[in-house]
């Protein structure tokens, strides 16, 4: 039985010849990006935010205007709607109660419940989530700050573990996954909450992962054929992982789709950020962060001992062709 080969053994495809539009298109998204999140702003969940969210599910899509009306008066505060999935789903957000006793936020819940089984007799309650203003404070603190961290850390582990070139492509390579993310977050107004903090960890973490994959052939090559020129090496770097690069993310992308589909709404954000976390890391490891090692710099030194000019190619690895 023939083995299933995506990426054929004898793939050379000239990835450094358009790093030029991948650096424009890189930068021309992030801006966009950047626009998008300072315009419009993101969706933060209660998790950001604080207040209390109810869930309501409907039969059919309820008027949002008569829903919204319908809750305004109770007096419980300014009253925000959103739909979710098929619209059939709306969560009503509102602000944290007045009173701080510890049955506040129960009696908030039921007024809501009662008034809207009142005038949408096919609504049944779904869930509720509730956070005060001092808690979601801190969990804005302590997101971002896990995620620069986590930048940080990992563009110091690239910069030890290989060379500083590589430290700083890694990490412009990661802050443009994650502006990516937050712009895609801006544009559907889908909820950010701390379950999207963790998907932009997650994100992070396959993004150096395949990434590190990368550079380490590209320190190998540059030790094998230190008479090579630098694109060269890329190239041949790039499209030795390449079959390993493409079957990862594939496989990552089947599982993430069936979830998608079948894990309901509460999974939804999460799992669309991992789709378009995958998709754009793949991107930015193959066409930003390693042709970008090329314009900081980045060359073998062909006077540390003898090497072969032109590749010689292991078993099963692609020919760089000259």
């Amino acid at each position: 039985m023939r083995l299933l080969k995506i990426v054929p053994d004898n793939t050379n495809l000239p990835f450094v010849s358009l790093r030029r539009y991948a650096f424009a298109l890189t930068l021309l998204l992030s801006i966009a990006a950047v626009a998008f999140t300072v315009a419009r702003g993101l969706n933060l969940g209660v998790d950001f935010v604080g207040g209390i969210t109810v869930e309501e599910k409907f039969a059919k899509p309820p008027s949002l205007d008569v829903l919204r009306e319908t809750v305004d008066k109770l007096g419980l505060g300014e009253v925000r709607l959103q739909t979710i999935g098929d619209a059939n789903t709306v969560s009503i957000k509102l602000p944290p109660p007045k009173s701080k006793d510890e049955g506040a936020t129960n009696r908030v819940v039921d007024q809501v419940k009662a008034a809207v089984a009142a005038k949408f007799p096919d609504a049944h309650f779904s869930k509720q989530d509730s956070v005060t203003g001092k808690v979601s404070d801190e969990l804005i603190w302590k997101g971002v700050l896990a995620v620069v961290l986590a930048v940080v850390g990992i563009g110091l582990f690239a910069i030890f573990r290989f060379e500083w070139q590589f430290g700083v492509s890694t990490v412009v390579a990661i802050v443009h996954d994650v502006l990516m993310t937050l712009g895609f977050f801006a544009i559907t107004q889908l909820e950010f909450d701390l379950n999207i903090v963790a998907a932009v960890l997650t994100i992070i973490g396959y993004s150096i992962n395949d990434k590190i994959v990368i550079d380490d052939r590209i320190r190998e090559n540059m030790r094998r054929y230190r008479k090579m020129d630098m694109p060269g090496i890329v190239d041949l770097s790039v499209n030795e992982t390449l079959p390993r690069t493409v079957m990862t993310s594939l496989t990552i992308l089947l599982a993430l789709f069936a979830l998608l589909i079948f894990g309901g709404p509460v999974l939804r954000g999460f799992t669309a950020a991992m789709i378009l976390g995958i998709v754009v890391g793949t991107y930015s490891s193959i066409y930003v962060s390693s042709s970008l090692l090329i314009s900081l710099g980045l060359r073998p030194d062909p006077t540390k001992g003898d090497a072969p000019e032109k590749p010689v190619p292991a078993e099963g690895m692609p020919t760089k062709k000259r």
